[in-house]
């Protein structure tokens, strides 16, 4: 039970301070409030973390993923997702008239297995889709190979990875393109938007015409487009969230070293991380053995908080469970499933103290073994 003197510990904590307030305020006053210089400027700034990769910035995630998949990938093309992730991932292809085809995960990493991949490919495929899930980079080094032995795009889904690498590659850096979400609770925001990442000056310039009505210049309209900009108020938080998110991410991989070495509980297993691999730890997510409701219970009573991403695999959310039963289409993703019934994500963002981390390691060891 937590004590009177103590505050509960958010399994999350967004950073609005006094710079990103200032920033926004300079941009109201300037009277310049979309697309213009700030989005440029977090462009190039967001470049840096991408091994300098052309970057557009947009109004989300969700719609840089959108985007993406929109040159190229159409009806009749089928997209290899992770159904342990959020339903974004899969939500962009269906919005292009594409196919989803999920494969299961590693149980480490939580990214897209490469067996299950090779596995799942069929004449239709187009595209891998992985999932860098949590901040830890999914298997490039092993996807990518598969990739380019069927001549298959790679669409990068690092929403929760901002500045994770394997191997010395930046994810957003390895396939066709990646894709970057700035909501609040990221490892770095712009209060909204997303960010798309390519090696080619032509499909970023395709996709600068698609996010703003299919033009450069105004009513010069080129292409057919949407209005999925994004505004200069958002790029100019982004843009003093990119100076300090090296910083961030140092100490949430300070504090997810400090549980590895004090949760020890032996119903409580942590976060593995592969060999090469820079976890830039969006969450901390521990695999609980027995009753996680009741060690959920447990943890909230002790001010803890947590949260499980995600209790049900996107293949079995209503948009895509009810229309696979309709086809007599089922899916065999065994560490899928044993993932989404035992995650629990515990606090790891910048702000928690020193207290804050022996709390959370107290509270879990408290589990105890019979849960």
């Amino acid at each position: 039970m937590t004590s009177i003197n103590e505050q509960p510990i958010p399994a999350a904590r967004p950073v609005i301070g006094e710079d990103e307030i200032e920033a926004a305020v300079r941009v109201l006053r300037s009277g310049r409030v979309v697309q213009g210089p700030e989005v440029a400027a977090f462009e190039e700034g967001f470049s840096r973390l991408v091994d300098d990769r052309h970057c557009v910035a947009v109004n989300s995630g969700t719609s840089a993923l959108h985007l993406l998949l929109a040159l190229g990938i159409g009806p009749g093309d089928e997209v290899i997702v992770p159904s342990f992730s959020f339903a974004a991932s899969a939500n962009a292809v269906r919005l292009v008239g594409a196919d989803v085809v999920f494969a299961d995960i590693e149980p480490g990493s939580f990214g897209l297995d490469p067996a299950a991949v090779e596995a799942a490919i069929t004449p239709r495929t187009a595209a891998i889709m992985p999932v860098h899930l949590y901040g830890h980079p999914a298997a490039m080094d092993k996807l990518m190979p598969i990739a380019d032995k069927h001549k298959l795009a790679v669409v990068e889904d690092a929403c929760q990875a901002h500045a994770a690498a394997l191997n010395g590659t930046p994810v957003g850096a390895f396939g066709a393109g990646g894709t970057f979400s700035f909501y609040p609770t990221k490892n770095m925001h712009s209060l909204e938007g997303g960010m798309v990442t390519t090696a080619d000056a032509e499909l970023a310039r395709t996709l600068r015409l698609l996010r703003n009505q299919g033009m450069e210049q105004r009513y010069a309209n080129e292409i057919v487009g949407a209005n999925m900009r994004m505004t200069d108020v958002s790029a100019a938080v982004g843009r003093v969230q990119l100076g300090k998110v090296e910083a961030w991410t140092e100490q949430r991989r300070a504090n997810a070293a400090y549980l590895d070495a004090h949760i020890t509980a032996p119903a409580v297993t942590t976060p593995p991380v592969a060999e090469g691999a820079r976890h830039v730890y969006h969450q901390y997510t521990v695999r609980i053995s027995g009753d996680r409701d009741a060690a959920m219970a447990k943890l909230t009573e002790a001010g803890i908080g947590n949260a499980v991403y995600y209790p049900t695999p996107i293949h079995r959310l209503k948009p895509y469970w009810e229309p696979d039963q309709k086809a007599g289409r089922t899916w065999d993703l065994p560490e899928t499933e044993r993932a989404a019934a035992e995650v629990v994500s515990l606090p790891v963002h910048p702000s928690l103290t020193e207290g804050d981390l022996q709390r959370i390691a107290a509270a879990v060891n408290s589990l105890g073994e019979n849960l």
